[in-house]
């Protein structure tokens, strides 16, 4: 739920993506929702006549569901620490994410190495594939 995410990962409103874990395969793949809402900040700006979720969102969405597997991958040794993005490649955006919309997050671990992981994220919303990327981050101590 949400008061568990917020213990595994530092993101706090407006830049919580994720709304709720659907599933966790430790050390594997992880599901989540965003119910994209009309009430987001970032509709404000981007577009007011034509409301759209800006990718670079839909990607941090992704990566925060990323970061959820990590912490239930590593267990307590990651909880309380911060996860940075190091690149992010193959970005594609398919359709446009709008209000109302319930996005579905997929996240698949490719490999890790230390404190480096890599993943394949994909968003839907329904079977229509929305976005796609694969990104690569850090766990570092939130002192580094």
């Amino acid at each position: 739920d949400a008061v568990r995410i917020k213990e595994m990962i530092p993101h706090r409103y407006p830049f919580l993506m994720i709304d709720r874990m659907i599933e966790i395969v430790p050390d594997v793949s992880a599901v989540s929702i965003k119910n994209v809402s009309i009430n987001e900040q970032f509709f404000q700006g981007h577009f007011p006549e034509h409301p759209v979720m800006p990718g670079v969102l839909i990607v941090e969405a992704m990566a925060q569901t990323s970061g959820v597997l990590v912490t239930k991958t590593m267990g307590e040794q990651a909880e309380g620490k911060m996860v940075y993005f190091m690149s992010i490649e193959q970005a594609r955006f398919r359709k446009p994410v709008t209000p109302g919309d319930s996005l579905l997050i997929s996240v698949k671990k490719l490999q890790n190495r230390g404190p480096v992981w890599k993943f394949n994220g994909e968003a839907h919303v329904g079977d229509t594939l929305m976005a796609e990327a694969t990104f690569t981050a850090m766990i570092l101590d939130n002192d580094k």
